[in-house]
């Protein structure tokens, strides 16, 4: 069985972000059960809010093209989810529409069918951000994307993390990583 290919980002560009640092963590699963991971950070990938006047009138943004072709060169996608007012943030959001675009060589949604996603939210609320991942849930499933049913939520993120990054609790850092793995063997079965 090929290694799984797996895109992992977070839908937060904060410098020193909760999600950033989980979806680092559950990465380490996915290279556990042998897969690849390209790690990314949406803050490199610069993107005004999506408007269809935009696409028709003027340039592509600049690092769209690449972004794309990291989306469809991947099987999987390992996404950490902050929740903004109880729903997915504006950068997340943003981003997945405009991936979503068709381009002359490609249909719509080419960067997503097929495609097998893990989802994961840290916030300092009690819930951990799993009002939020029922949005991007909705929104993934939607667009063609195999939504993983496990998923982990991180209650009190402000203190479940250490001063290197890593989580405090060793049971939750299992659950993280476990989610990275499973997100690999599962996207594995389906590329086959």
């Amino acid at each position: 069985m090929p290694a799984a290919k797996i895109l992992a980002f977070s839908g937060s560009s904060r410098r020193d972000s909760f999600n950033q640092r989980l979806v680092r963590i559950a990465a380490t699963g996915v290279e556990q059960a042998g897969g690849e991971v390209t790690l990314i950070d949406l803050a490199d990938f610069p993107l005004p809010i999506f408007n269809e006047d935009l696409e028709r009138e003027q340039p592509l943004p600049n690092r769209l093209a690449e972004l794309k072709r990291l989306f469809a060169a991947h099987d999987g996608l390992l996404i950490a989810c902050p929740e903004y007012n109880s729903s997915i943030t504006p950068l997340l959001k943003n981003t997945i529409d405009w991936v979503s675009r068709a381009t002359a060589d490609e249909p719509p949604l080419a960067a997503y069918r097929g495609k097998v996603a893990g989802l994961l939210s840290a916030s300092p609320g009690p819930l951990g951000g799993l009002r939020g991942l029922v949005h991007v849930r909705a929104i993934l499933g939607n667009i063609g994307v195999l939504v993983l049913p496990e998923q982990v939520a991180v209650g009190k993120a402000d203190q479940a993390f250490d001063s290197g990054g890593k989580l405090s609790d060793p049971q939750q850092s299992e659950r993280v990583i476990a989610l990275g793995r499973r997100l690999a063997e599962v996207t594995g079965k389906c590329s086959t």
